[in-house]
């Protein structure tokens, strides 16, 4: 039973690196820099977008065989939801601001989502609430 837990914990971990920018170092010593678009969860193989390798070389797409994959690294900093998700609580009742954790969301009065990715929802709660985050993001360099 753990390592069934421990295998989820590992899929859930690699998903959510999709859409980061990502280093790939293969067995041989290769590097390449990329988003990760995807993998395989049976072979481990990796498709990397707008990569480039060691040399600068560029690829517009790039699947590296999960048999030669020796490291993934997320090459940016982790965008701080727990942060915001006090910033968002400021304006709203207690209760109403939800920080889920796992899923890297942050829900809102149940109609609003933020993820890194931005906000989610309509109206003008929406549009206050993403006003935090633009003013978040600006403050701390990201996008």
């Amino acid at each position: 039973m753990p390592e069934d837990v421990a295998g989820r914990n590992f899929f859930k971990e690699l998903a959510s690196l999709v859409g980061s920018t990502v280093t790939v170092t293969t067995t041989d010593g290769k590097t390449f820099m990329g988003e990760m678009k995807g993998y395989d969860p049976n072979s481990l193989s990796v498709c990397l977008g707008s990569a480039r390798d060691g040399e600068g070389k560029g690829f517009h797409r790039l699947i590296v065989n999960g048999s030669i994959v020796g490291e993934i690294v997320k090459a940016e900093e982790p965008f701080d939801l727990r942060t915001l998700a006090s910033e968002i609580q400021r304006i709203f009742p207690p209760g109403e601001v939800k920080y889920l954790e796992e899923a890297r969301v942050i829900q809102v009065l149940d109609k609003i989502k933020v993820t890194e990715a931005g906000v989610e929802g309509s109206g003008p709660l929406t549009e206050r609430v993403k006003m935090i985050y633009d003013k978040f993001v600006q403050e701390r360099g990201k996008k």
